[in-house]
């Protein structure tokens, strides 16, 4: 079907020289007295005793609020210059200010009266303590994305590597798998160097017959031990290729995968594993019952646009379990992929770095596959997740052992003490509810000295998190990720902490179409409960304001502070809540906007030259020029273009609008069938123009979107509580006639 030449793609990519230092880092690395370790040594010395001083020094409330002002105010100047450097001066405020603001809450605050405020008030200081944490490893991860280019192959093509394609599978449907083959079977490389597995893990006939039917290799097991993990290495002893190409069986590869990512191993050969973005296609549960598709980046786009790039620097890029390029003989040399944990991908990356192998991340989307379709299942990967970081840390914990170097040693901790939010998130929510609800003072000081010292530590978080991470997560949409999955994922990863061996591997559903909307009452229930506790104590804290009953001045200070951080957690409780609002998804195939040339054939021998609008498997939306028309049924020959080739089809009109029509493709072959993901899934430039391209983040924006959502979320409740109640009381009054 292809010739033995491999053909070039369609995006010329910017290549890159080798792994290079930022233009401020080669600055300060090519000093001759910057290179002496003393002078390093006193260089950290001086400024950890500034920073000290910075921290500590005390301040009355006035002078506290005017050193906050001036950050403020350097901050405001920083982030309307562009560059690097400014960056990193609003990480230096930012962390300046969180520090002295966890400094005066250890030091300050924590004179508790009673046993009842030592316990909440223990609590949130934890909680907090947590955050920081997670903030200062978040900046040392993201502050310096390494942003690395795609390296050049050799002309010689008898120098490129034999290469392995493993498609492992379980349950998922053929009409998921189908693409990924085809797809795989496209990459641009020579055939004799290539072979492509799918590796059934549900032994099913079907897949056999068509693996026999296409040309790849169908891999069965006797047992289904360690899941995806057994099922990978299962293949490796039966397979012999130099490197290994692993995809999720969703997760359609473009034809320049290789060609973009092999480049780095022939450059550093003591090269493991490159990793690329997994990218999505069709909207995940968030995107999708929010309508925020394309507008909003979702929950993964922060890992995969900036945090991988960002470990790349460090030489601390994960592997993801799909869309990366492995190096067969490390890979052996740790024991194949690990089986220990239920995240097998992260910690086969662990046991490379521990040899001393170096890993790499290529920010360039080169495969798309599909999200999760429920809420539901969303949370079951999450908490798979979860499970596997708490099983690393106690079993092989990246902060112990050898082999690995400092950073290398943070990027992996912050990974880990990331998917332990799960109780300092539910303690923010209901932080406040001590106060108003049981009177308990959480933090022991006056109301305008926490919001002297609280505010410049979150105003700059903001600021510097906009800045740094604008392109691939808004403001305040961590807080509604984290607040929809804190309550589920807390407890598996407090057991997996300290059982280790407790759970399982859980394959993710895909594919799926939800038929009915509906609200989620099972998996809203902790969100529920947390509405009904926060809107007792914002009532009975306006009643506390009406009545006069809050005693002194600065009592009601106090009130008026955690009816604001109340109002705030409602605010995400209600989007958390919208979430549970499944939509209707009554599609199996999942539309992908993309303008492509093509041209329509009628029976009558005419030809019209058109472009297409969007595509899905099996189907495309065509844009007709204003003088022509189709109807619904109507027969019709469809051509798209790859480089010089050109493809027919034959279709049918199954929608017809004001300026375009929806086709469904009929009667294709096999050679039909790849030739259509060729020209549309698999194309080289087919996410480049998608990938980061939605709005930078505003602020302002988003916290007012995240306003309308957490109001929708309320409305949401109240529609669907109403339609539950008129059904048990027509039930009930069916019953009694």
């Amino acid at each position: 079907m292809k010739s033995d030449k491999p053909a070039k793609v369609d995006q010329e990519f910017e290549l890159a020289e080798p792994r290079q230092h930022p233009p401020l880092a080669r600055w300060f690395l090519h000093l001759a007295a910057w290179r002496s370790p003393v002078v390093r040594a006193f260089a950290l010395l001086l400024g950890l005793a500034l920073s000290l001083i910075v921290v500590t020094v005390p301040l009355d409330f006035w002078q506290q609020a005017g050193f906050a002002l001036s950050c403020y105010l350097m901050a405001v100047v920083l982030s309307r210059h562009k560059g690097h450097f400014a960056t990193l001066m609003l990480v230096v405020l930012s962390l300046a200010a969180s520090a002295r603001y966890m400094y005066w809450r250890i030091t300050e605050t924590t004179a508790f009266d009673s046993w009842f405020d030592l316990v909440f008030g223990a609590g949130l200081l934890a909680a907090e303590l947590y955050a920081f944490v997670v903030l200062v490893l978040g900046y040392f991860q993201t502050a310096w994305p390494l942003q690395r280019k795609p390296m050049p192959m050799p002309r010689e093509l008898a120098s490129w590597p034999t290469v392995d394609i493993f498609i492992p599978t379980y349950n998922e449907p053929l009409s998921v798998v189908k693409p990924t083959v085809f797809a795989a079977m496209s990459l641009d490389w020579p055939r004799d160097k290539i072979n492509v597995y799918v590796l059934d893990d549900g032994r099913r006939d079907e897949f056999r017959q068509f693996c026999e039917n296409v040309g790849v290799t169908h891999v069965t097991r006797d047992n289904n031990r360690h899941a995806k993990a057994g099922n990978i290495n299962a293949a490796l002893e039966h397979t012999t290729g130099e490197y290994i190409a692993i995809f999720d069986c969703d997760h359609i590869p473009t034809r320049s995968f290789l060609q973009v990512c092999m480049g780095w191993f022939l450059k550093e050969r003591k090269l493991a594993m490159l990793q690329t973005p997994h990218y999505f296609f069709s909207p995940d549960p968030f995107e999708k019952n929010l309508d925020t598709f394309q507008d909003v980046p979702n929950e993964g786009e922060l890992f995969y646009g900036l945090v991988q790039d960002g470990n790349d620097f460090w030489d601390a890029t994960f592997f993801c379990g799909s869309c990366a390029l492995i190096k067969r003989a490390p890979l052996m040399e740790v024991g194949g992929i690990a089986v220990e944990t239920v995240t097998e991908d992260a910690h086969t990356a662990l046991k490379l770095h521990r040899l001393g192998y170096s890993t790499a991340y290529l920010a360039i989307p080169q495969a798309a596959g599909l999200a999760t379709e429920s809420l539901s299942g969303h949370i079951g990967q999450r908490i798979r997740w979860a499970r596997g970081m708490a099983q690393i840390c106690r079993i092989d914990n990246p902060l112990l052992g050898p082999g690995l170097s400092l950073p290398q040693r943070l990027c992996y901790l912050n990974a880990m003490l990331h998917f332990f939010y799960g109780l300092p998130r539910l303690v923010f929510l209901t932080a406040p509810l001590a106060y108003l609800l049981f009177g308990a003072h959480v933090i022991h000081a006056p109301a305008l000295s926490i919001a002297i010292f609280a505010l410049p530590h979150l105003l700059h978080a903001n600021m510097t998190n906009s800045r740094i991470q604008g392109r691939f997560r808004h403001s305040f949409w961590n807080e509604v990720y984290e607040s929809v999955l804190a309550w589920y994922i807390m407890r598996p990863t407090l057991v997996a902490f300290i059982n280790p061996a407790a759970g399982k591997f859980n394959v993710t559903p895909k594919g799926g179409v939800i038929e009915e909307a509906y609200f989620d009452w099972i998996i809203s229930r902790p969100y529920l409960i947390l509405l009904a506790f926060n809107l007792l104590g914002l009532t009975l804290g306006i009643g506390r304001l009406v009545l006069g009953s809050s005693g002194m001045p600065n009592e009601q200070t106090t009130v008026i502070l955690n009816l604001l951080w109340t109002v705030y957690n409602l605010m995400i409780i209600g989007a958390s809540i919208a979430v549970a609002s499944e939509s209707r998804q009554v599609r199996e195939a999942h539309r992908v906007a993309m303008t492509l040339p093509a041209t329509l054939r009628f029976a009558d021998g005419r030809s019209i030259v058109c472009e297409t609008v969007d595509f899905a498997e099996g189907g495309l939306g065509i844009r007709l020029p204003d003088d022509v028309k189709v109807d619904i049924g109507q027969r019709l020959g469809i051509s798209l273009y790859l480089q010089n080739a050109e493809h027919a089809f034959n279709s049918t009109v199954v929608f017809r609008g004001q300026d375009h029509a929806g086709l469904r493709l009929e009667d294709m072959t096999v050679a039909q069938e790849m030739a259509f993901i060729q020209c549309t899934f698999s194309r080289a430039d087919a996410w480049l123009t998608s990938w980061g391209a939605k709005r930078h983040d505003a602020p302002r924006l988003a916290l007012r979107q995240i306003m309308q959502i957490g109001i929708l979320g309320f409305r949401n409740v109240a529609f669907h509580l109403g339609r539950e109640l008129r059904r048990l009381i027509h039930r009930k009054s069916m019953a009694r006639s």
